[in-house]
């Protein structure tokens, strides 16, 4: 892999030619290396190495009707990690055609597809449910697309407070049931129901972990944001900054009535609200959050 691209091709093109019969290489052989000829490959440590690689590499050998041979060796099964044992026992079960999906499947399972809500950029899919996932990828496509009447019709605030928010797979288990249990919260309206979502919860699983916690706020946060025309709120460790739908105050009066009853709220030139306050606990985040949006909710 650190070679110059000149002397990659030299040595790729006589190991095509046959000149000679064994090809030393690191991983980089993964990428797209199509050597009919090729029959037998030897992987040292392939605990080492993530799901998706060992199974594109074992694919770099048998591409033709010569019967092919992949040996992964590994060291003793008590130096290895859980996960490198559950990455080689998924390998030898793919072994069919078609297994590629069932790889995906596997793969992101095992390490997730990222945390768009999380600061640190990490996390499962899985912890922020379908539903979410999707409705983010749709409303970053109709931006894209500039497509308003999918985005007015759909809109939903981003809260963004950078505290855990999910079900963690100790709690409940099974996936089918959690992607469920996201669906249900995704579908939850008003605060009686989520009190009663949250009561079922205890009822079957045990007392909440604090990521359910968060995210029952979350969800109620969101609601309230909704209704105050709140587009995004972004929180951070030295207070918010609360951005309104379409840069602009619905009810201005309103607004400018509730700056004036906070010392530590500011409007921005750019019509968002700056709501200084120091925030080093996840508690003390979702409070300031859920207390601001609840106070710019004019009443009926």
């Amino acid at each position: 892999g650190q070679m110059a691209p000149t002397a990659l091709e030299d040595v790729m093109t006589a190991f095509y030619d046959r000149k000679y019969d064994i090809l030393l290489s690191t991983s980089i052989i993964e990428s797209g290396i199509d050597i009919p000829t090729a029959n037998t490959m030897i992987i040292y440590r392939a605990d080492r190495f993530g799901l998706a690689q060992l199974y594109q590499m074992r694919g770099r050998v048998g591409r033709s009707k010569v019967r092919a041979f992949a040996y992964l060796t590994t060291p003793d099964a008590n130096v290895m990690t859980k996960g490198a044992e559950q990455r080689l026992k998924i390998l030898q079960s793919l072994d069919t055609l078609g297994a590629g999906f069932n790889l995906a499947s596997h793969d992101l399972d095992m390490r997730g597809g990222g945390n768009p809500l999380g600061e640190e950029q990490s996390g499962h899919i899985k912890d922020l449910g379908v539903e979410l996932y999707q409705h983010m990828l749709e409303e970053a496509v109709a931006e894209l697309k500039s497509d308003t009447s999918l985005k007015d019709r759909n809109w939903s605030p981003q809260v963004n407070i950078g505290i855990p928010v999910l079900i963690p797979d100790h709690y409940v288990k099974d996936l089918n049931i959690r992607l469920s249990l996201y669906r249900r919260m995704s579908e939850i309206r008003n605060t009686a129901e989520s009190e009663e979502f949250a009561a079922e919860l205890i009822d079957r699983f045990g007392p909440l972990p604090s990521g359910v916690q968060n995210l029952l706020e979350v969800l109620t946060i969101k609601r309230l944001a909704k209704q105050a025309h709140i587009e995004k709120i972004d929180v951070g460790p030295k207070g918010a900054v609360i951005s309104f739908r379409h840069d602009s105050l619905d009810d201005p009066t309103y607004i400018f009535e509730q700056i004036s009853k906070h010392t530590n709220w500011r409007l921005r030139p750019d019509q968002s609200l700056l709501v200084k306050s120091p925030l080093t606990q996840d508690y003390q985040r979702l409070g300031l959050v859920k207390t601001t949006v609840k106070a710019l909710v004019k009443p009926v």
